[in-house]
């Protein structure tokens, strides 16, 4: 491999409410590839599921809102087959009701694959499940590590049992708050207003809201259920808002650590402040801290990590009282964004190691991981006892 591209399928879109979010992340990853040791090969997933060859990706994602229908629009359909005897990208009937020619396939091998999906589909460990099965390496967390780190609830359950610090809160599936809504309030009470309120599996801040009184609390749930059927009512924890960045397989690294201030009459980092309005926030990178905070962050960062057996890359959000004298996991994001704002690449670059160089690194851990799992046995077969 050391003598030609490494062949690098980029996956983006996807039927998830953090679609837009990801094509803006795959223009960032893709631009930052070197064309010298990559063959990119980018691959666009609609909002109903569906993968195109996106030959003009680049292009097409450069426009100030890049429409995945445009994408798509004069693209080849194609999917990956569930097993590894060629891990290549084979057309797929079209949605007019084209056939697929049989035994084609479309260039050669993926050597590797970079999900740049964020949340449900691609996140949550679904994608990973496909591509574990045709047998191609991908960058970031695999199957479980995708779908705890997906799902809150058991997210937190896990780093509380490991010993990691989350904030008091409360799971409530929506077929219960219906038959018993005094269940909601019952558990808001118990965590003391404000609370926040948000689905259980999805990202960017979506469907996410801050309650100060009990009368809100309904909307907020409604709000929140449309995105799933689960929610979580959470503890407030006033104070400052911290991220670290997490890179490597069983040996991982943390970052420097980042602070998020939100302005401009935000009350949190919600998905208008982060993607929408331009003054909504800003970034500090190193953030001011006290040298055992920073310590303590980065430590609790890189526990998190392996307690919920994630590979590759993660961000670590992280809740702090204004004191620092507690600080709290808030959520560990498997896929974190690559836009032109976001933390995990700065962090990175902060710490010394610049984008390019970042997307090289992840390109590695994949490819090590994938070799040392082909190498495990997948069969077993007894031994016969010649004595018997």
């Amino acid at each position: 491999m050391a003598d030609q591209k490494i062949r690098v399928g980029v996956l983006f879109g996807g039927r998830s409410g953090e679609h837009q979010i990801s094509l803006r992340s795959a223009l960032t990853v893709m631009s930052a590839m070197d064309p010298a040791r990559y063959e990119i090969v980018p691959i666009g997933i609609d909002h109903e599921g569906r993968w195109f060859l996106e030959n003009n990706a680049l292009k097409v994602l450069a426009q100030t809102t890049p429409d995945l229908g445009a994408l798509s629009a004069g693209d080849t359909p194609v999917t990956l087959l569930p097993h590894n005897d060629n891990r290549t990208l084979v057309p797929t009937p079209s949605k007019s009701g084209g056939a697929a020619l049989a035994g084609q396939t479309l260039g050669g091998p993926l050597d590797v694959v970079f999900p740049v999906l964020h949340g449900t589909f691609g996140e949550d460990g679904t994608v990973q499940g496909l591509l574990e099965l045709a047998g191609v390496a991908y960058v970031g967390a695999g199957v479980l590590g995708s779908a705890v780190g997906m799902d809150k609830d058991t997210q937190k359950r896990v780093l509380r049992d490991a010993g990691v610090p989350v904030v008091k809160y409360f799971p409530i599936i929506r077929s219960d708050y219906e038959e018993h809504p005094a269940l909601a309030k019952k558990f808001a009470r118990a965590c003391g207003y404000p609370v926040f309120v948000k689905p259980n599996a999805l990202g960017s801040s979506i469907g996410i809201s801050k309650v100060k009184r009990p009368a809100d609390l309904d909307a907020a749930l409604r709000d929140a259920f449309q995105y799933d059927r689960k929610a979580l009512i959470e503890q407030a924890c006033e104070g400052r808002e911290l991220e670290c960045a997490v890179l490597g397989n069983d040996r991982p690294e943390a970052s420097t650590v980042g602070e998020i201030i939100v302005t401009h009459g935000h009350e949190f980092y919600s998905y208008e402040s982060k993607y929408i309005d331009e003054k909504g926030s800003q970034i500090r990178i190193p953030a001011p801290l006290p040298k055992k905070a920073l310590n303590t962050i980065r430590k609790m960062a890189v526990e998190a990590f392996k307690a919920l057996s994630i590979r590759g890359m993660a961000r670590v959000d992280f809740l702090a009282r204004r004191d620092l004298k507690k600080i709290f996991v808030n959520e560990v994001n498997t896929i974190p964004g690559f836009t032109s704002i976001s933390m995990y690449p700065k962090l990175w670059e902060a710490s010394g190691i610049p984008l390019p160089k970042l997307i090289d690194r992840l390109i590695e851990l994949a490819i090590e991981d994938h070799r040392e799992r082909a190498a495990l046995k997948f069969s077993f077969q007894l031994k016969r006892n010649p004595q018997a």
